[in-house]
C-alpha cells in the first residue's frame, strides 16, 4: 500500500514558519542584547564620569592643604615656616634660686625665644625681658644646634622687651623682617615660631582675637603693660620671646604671656613697641619714654553709674590723684567716698575720663594703649571729661613715669 505524498506546498510553508521564527529569536535576542548593553555602558560612563570627579576633588584638596591666600597668590604654611625657621634661636641662662646654709647658691635653668633683626647694620636679638631678667651664662642656640654666649644689651620691663647681642658669625645671622602692628585686625592670621618645653623649632598658628590688651607682671612695679595683642596661636612656657608674624613672614609681635588653663589665649607685645624701643635699648640700654598720667582710677559700669547718678556707663573713673603730678596740674579730680558695690569697695566721685584726644575711652586698656602708642612724656593730651555730669576738656601735660603704681 502506497502512502500519500505530502504536498510540496505544505514542506514549503513550514520551512518559512521555522525560518521566521529562528529569525524572529535571533533578532529578539539581538535587540535585548544591544538594549542592555546600551543601558550598562551608560551606567559605565556615568560612574566612570563619577570617579572623575571625585579624583579631581581629592587632587584639589591635596594640593591646598597647608596652604593660605596672600596677596592673590597661594603661600605654603611649611614654606613660611622654612624661610623664617633659621632666625628664631633658643635663649638659656641661669639663675639663682636660692642659697644653702653655706652661702652655696643653687641655680635653675631658664629658657625661652629671640629672634635675629638688624638694627641700622647690627645685629640682635630681641627676646622677653623676664627670660634673660637676672639670669646669667646666657647663652643663644639657633636651629642647627650652634649654640653661643650671648650678652644684655639692653632690656625695659615695662614692655617685656630685651635686645641681646651674640658670639656667633656673621653666616649664622638670618635677620627677620619687622612690620608696623598699626596694620594689624581682629581675624588676621598669625603664627608663632618659637621652644615651648624646650622642643626647639615649634610652630603654632592662629588669629589675631582682639588688641589694645593689658597685663600686669611682677617686674613693673605696678604698672599695667599696654597696647597688647590677644591671639588664639597655642602658647606655652618657652616660646615666650619668640616672634609673631604675618603671612608675609614680617614680625608684627612678640609672645610673651599665657592665661593658665585657658583654652587658645595668648599675648604678645606689639611690633610698634620694639620699633620705638630698640634704638634706646641697643644704644643706652633702657627705655625712659612711656608717657604719666599721674592717677589711679578703675573702669566704669553700668552699676557703679547709677551710685554716682551719672547715665555715663563708660570711660576711667579717677579715685586717686598723684600730688604734684600731672593730673594734679591739670586740676583733675579724684574719688569723694567709698561705697559698696557687687561686694567690692570702690571709690567713687571722682572725674570720668571718656576720651583722649578726641578718641573714645571706655577703659584702662583704651586709656594705656592710646597712651603708649601715641605719646611721649612733655606731650600735652586733650582728655574729655565729665564732672557732676558736666562734660569738659581739660589739657594735661604728661610726664616721664616715675617708680610709682598710678597711670
Amino acid at each position: 500500500m502506497e502512502l500519500a505524498k505530502e504536498p510540496k506546498n505544505s514542506r514549503i510553508s513550514a520551512l518559512l514558519v521555522v525560518i521566521i521564527v529562528i529569525v524572529s529569536l535571533v533578532a529578539g535576542g539581538l535587540f535585548g542584547y544591544l538594549r542592555c548593553y546600551s543601558t550598562t555602558s551608560g551606567e559605565i560612563d556615568n560612574l566612570q564620569n563619577q570617579v572623575a570627579v571625585l579624583q579631581e576633588q581629592i587632587a584639589n584638596v591635596q594640593s591646598t592643604q597647608n596652604v593660605t591666600i596672600i596677596s592673590g597668590e597661594n603661600v605654603s604654611v611649611s614654606q613660611l615656616y622654612e624661610q623664617v625657621e633659621d632666625s628664631v634661636a633658643v635663649i638659656r641662662g641661669m639663675m639663682i634660686t636660692q642659697y644653702d646654709r653655706f652661702g652655696r647658691p643653687y641655680y635653675t635653668q631658664v629658657q625661652g625665644s629671640g629672634f635675629v633683626y638688624n638694627f641700622t647694620g647690627q645685629i640682635v636679638i630681641v627676646t622677653n625681658y623676664h627670660v634673660v631678667n637676672s639670669a646669667i651664662n646666657i647663652t643663644v642656640t639657633f636651629a642647627n644646634g650652634n649654640a653661643y654666649t650671648a650678652t644684655v644689651l639692653g632690656s625695659d620691663p615695662y614692655a617685656e622687651l630685651a635686645v641681646l647681642s651674640a658670639d656667633a658669625p656673621q653666616e649664622e645671622y638670618k635677620p627677620l623682617e619687622i612690620a608696623s602692628s598699626s596694620n594689624l585686625k581682629v581675624g588676621d592670621p598669625v603664627m608663632v615660631v618659637g621652644t615651648p618645653y624646650g622642643l626647639a623649632g615649634s610652630m603654632s598658628t592662629g588669629f589675631v582675637s582682639s588688641l589694645g590688651r593689658t597685663l600686669t607682671a611682677e617686674t613693673t612695679g605696678g604698672y599695667v603693660i599696654a597696647n597688647v595683642i590677644q591671639t588664639t596661636a597655642p602658647l606655652n612656657p618657652g616660646n615666650s620671646g619668640g616672634p609673631v608674624l604675618n603671612y608675609h613672614g614680617q614680625v608684627v609681635g612678640i609672645a610673651t604671656a599665657i592665661v593658665e588653663d585657658s583654652q587658645g589665649v595668648g599675648f604678645a607685645i606689639p611690633s610698634n613697641t620694639i620699633l620705638r624701643e630698640i634704638e634706646d635699648l641697643v644704644n643706652t640700654g633702657s627705655y625712659g619714654d612711656h608717657p604719666w598720667l599721674g592717677a589711679a582710677g578703675i573702669d566704669m559700669t553700668y552699676e557703679i553709674a547709677a551710685e554716682m547718678g551719672t547715665d555715663v556707663t563708660y570711660g576711667w573713673l579717677i579715685a586717686q590723684v598723684t600730688s604734684g603730678g600731672p593730673a594734679d596740674k591739670a586740676g583733675l579730680q579724684g574719688g569723694t567716698q567709698q561705697v559698696e558695690i557687687a561686694g567690692n569697695l570702690v571709690t567713687i566721685g571722682g572725674d570720668i575720663v571718656i576720651a583722649v584726644n578726641g578718641t573714645r575711652i571706655t577703659s584702662i586698656e583704651d586709656l594705656s594703649a592710646y597712651l603708649e602708642e601715641y605719646t611721649l612724656p612733655r606731650q600735652t593730651v586733650d582728655l574729655t571729661t565729665v564732672r557732676d555730669n558736666q562734660t569738659t576738656i581739660i589739657p594735661l601735660e604728661l610726664e616721664k613715669r616715675p617708680t610709682t603704681t598710678t597711670a
